[in-house]
């Protein structure tokens, strides 16, 4: 029984049956091995082609029709028939010197036989001058003595391998270049352009003209607002009894000298007439200046001749342009008014002042800029200040020329250097320095930020290189000059090894051009896009053989 149990057990759980994945997914899953083994012989063939070597010039840019090593000079990858390092008789080496005034060998300063050009080389004086300030202002970096790299030639067999090379050459030439300090900076009111607009008095806001709106443009002299004050109405009505007293003891003291000469009036009743006159003369200055002080400045003496109704009419809208009281009744209309006046030119920036509101003695109700010129404060690092210089109105010396690009625009704005701070800031470490800025359009906005540029030179026609056809060499900076007979049939086609100075580097178009201060002459031709194939047969030599 437990044969026949066990027996049909097994068959009514028959084993399963493994499936086998598709075809196209075993193939997939091969791939990567696949890859790996095509690598492997990649490799495998590359080592037996190069002996396990790494390619030499001559293997990777030589000519099908020569790649026989034994016609090749390995060193050099060039055939050894027209090897000029080997055999110097081909292209004699000039002697090398060291320029100790420019940090160069063989300087085209002093030795212009060294230039490649097939013309007299184009070297001024105002070049040496150039050098001479450059290397004056600011540290740059300097060229070993003992180096030997210049007295090196790179030699290439043929167009067809410069070509294959990909190298490009361009002339030395003559462009505009611009040497300054970047320092992040922030526009803002030139603050004696600033003028907050206040009340003398206590008073309430009766009219605000259009000259009082936000962004006006005002004149000096233009009336803001009109605010009613009980203070002016009494310092108005002070102003006239004064003038009235002055009016009746000025008649009684006149009718009493005319009665003096009959012996009618005494001298003590004359005396005491005319200290009368002075006294109202005296309270009628003090009212005026009352009136003065509240920014109404009046001038009695000048309406002498009106009677105390014709002033009391002209005092009561005193102060107020007729363009305004033209359009008011006096019989209705407050004598309190004084006028709120822009003191200077300019735009209204702020208006605090509201229709009914009272307001306070001296609270700013309008302010007022003259936008026409502003101020540039820049945060200029510590370490390059002693290169600033700021105006000097006591030796008439003028600031340093400032440039300055709102974040976002295209155009820069031109002004001069006038203040320097006299600390450093605990935080940032930079001293601020403000600049004078022209804007007459006023396209310069307050509170604006953008990168500004200190100038230190501006040199019309430097001598520049682009700036790929530089290279640090370890010790030295080096271009790769082509030799003035390359383009001639049956001569050898050379690149001259040269020591340069760098100067600084800016952008004109979209190309980066270095300036050189000593080392090659404009109308030279150097080497530059892609020269690095250059350099590393250059260093090739300093790393020992293969």
């Amino acid at each position: 029984m437990n044969d026949n149990h066990s027996n049909g057990a097994h068959e009514s759980n028959p084993p399963s049956i493994a499936k086998d994945p598709p075809l196209a997914r075993r193939i997939l899953g091969m791939v990567p091995t696949l890859l790996v083994l095509v690598a492997l012989f990649g490799v495998a063939y590359a080592g037996h082609e190069f002996g396990w070597t790494v390619p030499k010039f001559s293997k990777l840019f030589g000519d099908a029709d020569n790649d026989d090593d034994a016609e090749w000079c390995n060193d050099h990858g060039v055939p050894k028939g027209i090897c000029v390092e080997c055999d110097e008789s081909l292209l004699p080496r000039t002697e090398s010197t060291w320029c100790e005034t420019h940090g160069v060998h063989n300087c085209p300063f002093e030795r212009p036989e060294v230039v490649q050009t097939k013309s007299t080389p184009d070297i001024r004086p105002d070049d040496r001058a150039r050098a001479a300030l450059a290397l004056a202002l600011k540290p740059r970096k300097e060229n070993s003595e003992a180096s030997k790299l210049h007295e090196r030639r790179i030699q290439v067999a043929s167009d067809k391998i410069l070509h294959k090379m990909g190298i490009e050459v361009s002339p030395v030439k003559r462009e505009p270049i611009v040497e300054s300090i970047s320092a992040s900076g922030e526009v803002s009111f030139e603050q004696p352009r600033v003028i907050p607009i206040s009340s003398a008095v206590a008073g309430r806001v009766w009219m605000i003209t259009d000259n009082g709106t936000l962004g006006a443009a005002v004149q000096r002299g233009d009336v803001l607002a009109l605010l009613d004050s009980a203070e002016v109405g009494k310092a108005k009505a002070e102003l006239l009894q004064a003038y009235a007293q002055v009016e009746l003891r000025k008649k009684t003291l006149d009718r009493l000298n005319s009665l003096s000469d009959t012996g009618s009036v005494s001298l003590a009743r004359i005396s005491e007439a005319e200290t009368a006159l002075r006294e109202a003369r005296i309270r009628l200055t003090g009212s005026q200046q009352t009136l003065n002080n509240m920014g109404l400045p009046i001038r009695v003496d000048e309406k002498a001749k009106l009677t105390s109704e014709e002033l009391t009419e002209q005092v009561h809208f005193f102060g107020i342009p007729r363009e305004i009281t033209a359009g008011l009744n006096a019989k209705t209309t407050t004598a309190n008014l004084t006028p709120l006046i822009a003191a200077r030119a300019g735009s209204v920036i702020t208006v605090k002042a509201a229709l009914g509101e009272m307001t306070d003695p001296g609270k700013p109700l309008f302010i007022i800029a003259d936008a026409s010129r502003m101020w540039l404060t820049l945060n200029v690092r510590n370490e390059d200040m002693h290169f600033v210089r700021v105006r000097d109105a006591k030796k008439n010396r003028p600031g340093q020329q400032v440039m300055f690009r709102v974040d976002g625009a295209a155009e820069e704005v031109t002004g001069e250097l006038v203040w320097k701070s006299a600390e450093v800031d605990e935080k940032t470490r930079t001293v601020q320095v403000r600049a004078e800025l022209p804007n007459p359009e006023g396209k310069l906005l307050a509170n604006s930020y953008g990168t500004g540029r200190i100038l230190l030179r501006d040199e019309k026609d430097a001598v520049v290189v682009s700036s790929e056809a530089i290279h640090w060499a370890g010790d030295c900076h080096v271009v790769f000059v082509q030799d003035k007979n390359f383009d001639h049939p049956g001569a050898p086609k050379v690149f001259h090894v040269r020591n340069v100075r760098p100067g600084v580097t800016n952008r004109i178009g979209n190309e980066s051009y270095t300036e050189i201060l000593a080392g090659v002459v404009p109308g030279e031709l150097v080497a530059g896009r892609n020269s690095y194939a250059l350099r590393g047969e250059l260093l090739k030599s300093t790393l020992g053989g293969d």
